[in-house]
């Protein structure tokens, strides 16, 4: 028997939605009360969620030549991170209106790796941090013929400085193991090629 919440969107009061900050990122605060699952309403919470909307990635893979593509770039999030501010990850963009998640990551891939894949395979969905943001990334491995493919890329316009590293598959998932790949949606993305790399042709 599949397990269902036992709450909806229906069990929460809105009483105020007011944007406090709007940058690079927006930061909204909600005020609302939800469904207590003793029967009762909360109190009245205040939360700031950062709203980022949603967001794709794609773990670029060869199943030929068994190589795996990572681009690394600089991160602000990671300036306290005891390896730097620069980080391996799969490629990744936000969607922008009226875009569809596959649409996404096909302006991604030219964007940040020059590549064109010949198949894109769903992998999930997931909520990045949902105590804290909105952010819903959607997950595809992009198949492609990785060899000699390494290079500088990005958006001038963007800022953008990325560089697409081409590795093994063993040198990625020893890489993961020793902690180097730190990313979430890069540790997701290789535990789902673990289990489905013999089915991928």
């Amino acid at each position: 028997m599949v397990k269902k919440h036992q709450f909806s969107s229906l069990d929460i009061d809105l009483q105020a939605s007011e944007k406090v900050y709007k940058g690079f990122f927006d930061v909204d605060r909600i005020t609302l009360r939800h469904r207590l699952f003793g029967g009762a309403w909360s109190k009245l919470i205040k939360r700031e969620v950062l709203s980022r909307g949603e967001s794709v990635g794609v773990l670029l893979y060869d199943p030929k030549n068994q190589l795996i593509g990572l681009v690394e770039q600089f991160r602000i999030g990671a300036l306290n991170d005891p390896v730097g501010p620069w980080q391996f990850e799969i490629v990744a963009g936000i969607l922008e209106f009226g875009e569809s998640p596959s649409e996404v990551a096909h302006r991604e891939l030219l964007e940040e790796a020059g590549l064109r894949v010949y198949s894109l395979i769903p992998i999930c969905n997931y909520l990045v941090s949902a105590g804290g943001t909105d952010e819903k990334m959607h997950l595809f491995c992009g198949l492609a013929n990785l060899l000699d493919k390494a290079g500088n890329f990005g958006l001038d316009s963007e800022n953008e400085d990325i560089f697409l590293h081409i590795w093994t598959y063993d040198e990625v998932m020893q890489a993961k193991g020793n902690g180097i790949l730190n990313s979430a949606a890069v540790t997701i993305s290789l535990q789902w090629l673990e289990l489905n790399k013999r089915t991928i042709i």
